[in-house]
This record gives structure tokens, C-alpha cells and sequence, in this order.
């Protein structure tokens, strides 16, 4: 079975007889959910109801020689329809992840990464005999043990106010926001997707989904501009799937999960500061941003996400808006005395808050934000990064 869209294209059936079909050295990008094999009876909290944690029988537990089996056939297929510079991503828990890894150095594989994904909003253990659960393993590997692959790197880096980023994702789990159209029992978050996305293809690229589910890849890929295939045994999930795929051609519908996908609980923050003219160029000659340390007209030292902080965009009466990185983390205490020594208009309040800012790293930034609306003109705003950069 295809489906309608073009760049959308949903198989029905054994993903190990499908991905023979598929040309060889064709897909840029795989994120593989494959089944963990934890379906053992075993239960759970979800919305504060118990519930048993059986999946269905893809994820009955096998023995140790055919779960082994079934990891190096799949990944086996995978790799042949890669291209040399593409990379694979495989989730997992203690199940499999581990018989996962052994699989893909056994057939050639680089791993480049183990991500290690944090919850920041995990179900209590019920049992109350073991840590709680709150991670889940990503391995991130290319193709080739020689060859390059892609690597967004300073795409991630701006995403993560200016360093490296880490092997540590904190992201929540499924919102209800993504389950509007029905549920998966093993659905993966978008939020992970997306930044799983982003840092390793390009617009236009082809990612292969071969457990698709309720192909949450699939929809990331298309609102980030990829295009996706996606192998699915199970027919009521591929319905699921189409009626996520339809969604996203109602505009409003698409934007809406485009902005929440970006969200996440870390995300960097931009200090929106309104300048006066004299101040603002003087701001930009020596890469230091001041505001007032709390007073009635709201420019206020601590603002929710201000401890996030990691760019500075500065305007005038809502023109000439430039967005920055911060030089240095945090910001320093300074008295008026202090900046107008060195040539500031600093005159209506004893103390500033100061944010130093790098001159020689401008970043192209989108406007959505009205700057010359009356709550933005002349009050510092704690704005999230994915208001004014364009990384897809």
C-alpha cells in the first residue's frame, strides 16, 4: 500500500519482506523503533491509571537466539538501503538495546553516539523494588566505519545556546497534543524526532521508518521538509497514520505541532531588549546589554526562562533588531555609576542587570513577533529560541 502524498508513503506489511523491494544506497536517514520485547504481563501508570504494559504480540518475548536473530536480519536490510555518508538511530531500553548494539558492530556499523534520553516527566515504579524508569537509549551509527556522515553540528550547537550539545536529551514523553487523532501503545514523542531529524539530514532528504507505528518519524520528517517512507504490519496503525499525515495540510494544524515540537523543557531563550538610540549603539560597539534590575515598569531580573538564557535580541523602538549569542552565561551585577562611566544613559535605577554579548556572531533571525507592539517596545521579554531562527 502507498499512499497519497508524495512525500508521505506508508507499506502494509512485514518489514522484512518490504525492505527487500527497496532500492539499495536510497534513503539519506533510518529511525527504527523496533519492538523491546518487554511484553511479559508486566504493569504501568499512564494518566494515573494502572495499566498492563503488553503491546500486542509483535513485543512477546522471545528467546535470547531469535531476538538476536531478528535484530541482525532487520538491521541487515536497513543497511544495504542506506547511503554511504546516511546514519541509522535505533531506540530501545535494557529489552534489546544491547543485543541491538552487538548486531550493528557484528555488520559493519560505526556507532557514533549512545543518546541517552531523559524523561522529565516518567511514570512511577508501582512495584517500588527497582530505580525508577525515567530513560530511554538511543544509538545514533553510520553506515561505514570509514566514510563521513552528516552531521548538522552547528545546527545543534545553536539549538543548545552556542555549545556542544551533549548525549543527554531531556525531553518529555507523548503529550496529549499528539495524540489527538489516536494512540499508539509504544508512540514516540515528536520533540525527540524533531531533534533526532535535525541534526542528521538535510531538507529533501529521504528518511525509512521500518516499524513505523503510528509513523510519528513520518510526521516530523514532512514538517521539517523531508520526505518519508515508512513500513507498518499492523493496518489500524497506518490508519492512525494517515489521520496524523492529513492534519498537516490544514496550515493552522501544522504550524501548531511545528511550534510545540520544538519545544522542550531546557530550550534556550532569547532576552527581547528594547534600546534607546544612543544605548543601542553603544551596545553594539562593546557587546554589552543592560537592563534594569526590577522596577514598575516590568524589566525584571528574573522572568521565567531567564535561567535559560542564551541570546540577546536587541532592537530600537522595535527597528534594527539584531540577535546575538551571549559571550559569557549569566549576567553580572552592575551599579549606574559603572555604565556611565563607560558612556551609557543609565539613569533610572541604582542597580542593572548586565548580559555581554558576542558582536561577531550576528545570527540570521525570522520575525514573529511584532516588535513595535506596545509589550515589546519598551519592556525586556524572555522569548523561546524557536521565535526567530530558522534551522530547517
Amino acid at each position: 500500500m502507498s499512499t497519497s502524498f508524495l512525500d508521505f508513503i506508508l507499506l502494509h506489511g512485514d518489514c522484512m519482506e518490504l525492505l527487500k523491494q527497496l532500492p539499495d544506497n536510497s534513503i539519506d536517514s533510518i529511525f527504527a523503533d523496533p519492538p523491546y520485547f518487554l511484553s511479559n504481563g508486566g504493569i504501568s501508570v499512564q494518566s494515573g491509571k494502572q495499566v498492563c504494559v503488553d503491546k500486542g504480540e509483535w513485543d512477546k518475548r522471545g528467546t535470547p537466539e531469535s531476538i538476536y536473530k531478528f535484530n541482525q536480519q532487520w538491521l541487515s536490510l536497513c543497511r544495504n538501503k542506506l547511503k554511504d555518508n546516511g546514519t541509522i538511530w535505533v531506540s530501545g531500553t535494557h529489552h534489546n538495546i544491547f543485543v541491538v548494539q552487538r548486531c550493528l558492530q557484528e555488520l559493519g556499523y560505526k556507532i557514533l553516539n549512545v543518546i541517552t534520553w531523559q524523561k522529565s516527566d516518567p511514570p512511577p515504579n508501582l512495584s517500588c523494588r527497582y530505580f525508577n524508569f525515567s530513560t530511554e537509549l538511543v544509538i545514533w551509527a553510520r553506515k561505514h566505519e570509514k566514510k563521513p556522515h552528516k552531521f548538522n553540528y552547528e545546527v545543534m550547537k545553536q539549538l543548545n545556546g552556542g555549545t556542544q550539545m551533549t548525549d543527554v536529551w531531556r525531553i518529555p514523553s507523548v503529550g496529549m497534543w499528539e495524540k489527538t487523532c489516536g494512540k499508539h501503545p509504544t508512540q514516540k514523542t515528536l520533540r525527540l524526532l524533531y531533534r533526532i531529524i535535525l541534526a542528521s539530514t538535510n531538507k529533501g532528504d529521504t528518511i525509512l521508518d521500518p516499524f513505523a507505528g503510528s509513523s510519528t518519524t513520518g510526521i516530523a520528517a514532512n514538517l521539517l521538509g523531508r520526505k518519508f517512507i515508512g513500513i507498518e504490519q499492523e493496518y489500524s496503525f497506518i490508519e492512525l497514520s494517515m489521520r496524523r499525515r492529513a492534519l498537516l495540510d490544514k496550515v493552522e494544524e501544522a504550524e501548531k505541532l511545528l511550534y510545540k515540537m520544538r519545544e522542550t523543557p531546557d530550550e534556550i531563550t532569547v532576552l527581547v531588549n528594547h534600546a534607546r538610540p544612543k544605548d543601542y549603539e553603544l551596545m553594539l560597539q562593546k557587546g554589552i546589554c543592560y537592563l534594569r534590575a526590577g522596577d514598575s515598569k516590568g524589566s525584571l531580573l528574573v522572568q521565567k526562562g531567564f535561567e535559560r538564557l542564551g541570546y540577546i535580541l536587541l532592537h530600537c523602538n522595535g527597528d534594527r533588531a539584531k540577535l546575538f549569542p551571549l559571550s559569557k552565561k549569566g549576567f553580572q551585577i552592575w551599579n549606574a555609576e559603572n555604565l556611565r562611566a563607560i558612556g551609557f544613559s543609565a539613569e533610572n535605577a541604582p542597580y542593572y542587570a548586565v548580559m555581554q554579548f558576542d558582536t561577531h556572531k550576528e545570527i540570521p533571525h525570522i520575525n514573529t513577533i511584532n516588535l513595535k507592539q506596545r509589550s515589546f517596545t519598551n519592556v525586556a521579554k524572555i522569548r523561546p529560541l524557536r521565535d526567530f531562527i530558522d534551522v530547517f
